[in-house]
């Protein structure tokens, strides 16, 4: 809902960096695929109940996002980047849940299931949206840096990492938390469909 609003900012902020990983010949995809390993081990973290080093995990990973469209900015993106950096961020959204799951299976699990299978609403509509928006020659002006046809929505990647640090801070309200924002991505789902209903509509 707010990564729109955020993107300026963020440009400004990780350019520098981003500037002098370029000066060191590291690439959009190395800072990706650095990333997601930093982010999937968060999945451990989670399962043996370290919440810091989790959380630092997860913030590690989400700057690494940001970094690898910065790089990519300056050297020049790529359509392996723009797959790479999409297909990590959905797994890398599922591990989370998973680790809490594991954390505590008896009070976690379900709760887990709910918020992974309202992400494959969220994600599936998403790329569903993308792809025939591509087909079609669309962009999406909100967010003209994206490397694919990018769609909001109630809950985006700010939103959802406010709800993982969120949980890492406070994993005893996993449940609720899980909950509360497995029904904020089914209405976001519901709205996405509406929207592609009404967007490729026949002519």
């Amino acid at each position: 809902m707010i990564d729109a609003a955020l993107l300026p900012l963020q440009h400004r902020l990780l350019r520098p960096p981003a500037q002098a990983l370029v000066a060191r010949g590291i690439s959009a995809d190395q800072v990706t695929l650095a990333g997601f390993a930093l982010g999937a081990l968060a999945l451990p973290a989670l399962a043996f109940g370290a919440w810091g080093l989790a959380l630092v995990l997860i913030v590690a990973n989400r700057l690494a996002d940001g970094l690898d469209g910065a790089v990519a900015r300056l050297t020049g993106p790529t359509d392996r980047g723009a797959f790479l950096d999409i297909a990590f961020d959905f797994a890398f959204y599922a591990l989370v849940p998973l680790g809490f799951a594991l954390a505590d299976p008896g009070a976690n699990a379900l709760p887990a299931a709910l918020l992974i299978a309202s992400f494959i609403g969220t994600g599936s509509s998403f790329l569903a949206f993308a792809a025939i928006a591509a087909k079609r020659g669309e962009v999406a002006p909100a967010y003209p840096s994206k490397g694919i046809a990018y769609l909001g929505g109630l809950t985006e990647g700010a939103e959802t990492i406010a709800l993982f640090l969120a949980m890492c801070l406070v994993p005893t309200a996993f449940p609720l938390l899980a909950g509360l924002f497995a029904a904020a991505c089914t209405l976001t789902t519901v709205l996405r469909w509406w929207w592609g209903w009404r967007a490729f509509a026949p002519l």
